[in-house]
């Protein structure tokens, strides 16, 4: 039986996705490579923090200073206290199956992961169970972030449910073993994504927390 849900973060519970690539599009601008949101989605999305850093670097052909990290997790933290919203349907679909173990596992770093839960008011969902890409030596699509989030929660990843927006996440899901939901909910998402997500292998697609709602009830029913 599916014994636990493991939540990616961005795209999955807040829809962050395009606030943080906006911020994003606006400071390679401003260092004198115009960049649009989508050039963004494109160049920066899923990747690990120092990964972004160092591709902006290859953007602008240059070195940025060593305050560079703090000013735009700054801009970026003051952008989502002001505008950042969860995911349609979301804190509905964990109060409908609040009786199965759940936690993040989530690319984002710890600070940027509780301020977000501290603006959707949503912290207290997640108390002690937030897992970040910094917790282990691999960042997605490697299985760590995954295995190491199963094991905190004392559940087999193959007894775990893994949501997820981002091919590299589906792929680190699957390859944990986890059954695999890819969603398609959040304000980021283009056409032709769910291909996307069913090419990297995730087990069901979801256009919204319903239809998720719908397969869980279906593979917990099954497996009991």
């Amino acid at each position: 039986m599916s014994k636990a849900i493991i939540f990616d973060f961005d795209g999955v519970i807040a829809d962050s996705e395009v606030l943080s690539n906006t911020v994003l599009a606006e400071i390679v601008t401003e260092l004198g490579v115009p960049t649009t949101v989508e050039d963004a989605y494109r160049d920066y999305m899923g990747k690990r923090f120092h990964e972004v850093i160092a591709a902006i670097e290859t953007t602008v052909g240059r070195t940025l200073p060593p305050s560079f990290g703090e000013h735009y997790q700054d801009r970026t933290l003051t952008r989502f206290r002001h505008e950042l919203a969860p995911i349609e349907g979301v804190r509905d679909f964990i109060t409908k199956f609040v009786d199965l173990s759940r936690c993040i596992a989530s690319s984002s770093s710890p600070d940027r992961l509780a301020v977000c839960l501290e603006v959707l008011d949503m912290a207290s969902l997640f108390e002690g169970r937030v897992f970040s890409a910094s917790n282990v030596a691999r960042g997605k699509p490697h299985p760590d972030i995954f295995l190491h989030a199963a094991a905190e929660l004392g559940v087999p990843p193959r007894d775990c449910i893994v949501i997820e927006d981002s091919a590299s996440g589906v792929i680190a899901g699957r390859a944990a073993g986890a059954t695999v939901i890819g969603l398609l909910a959040a304000g980021h998402i283009r056409q032709g994504h769910a291909a996307t997500l069913k090419d990297a292998g995730a087990d069901y697609v979801a256009a919204d927390y319903l239809e998720v709602e719908r397969i869980v009830g279906g593979l917990l029913a099954d497996q009991n």
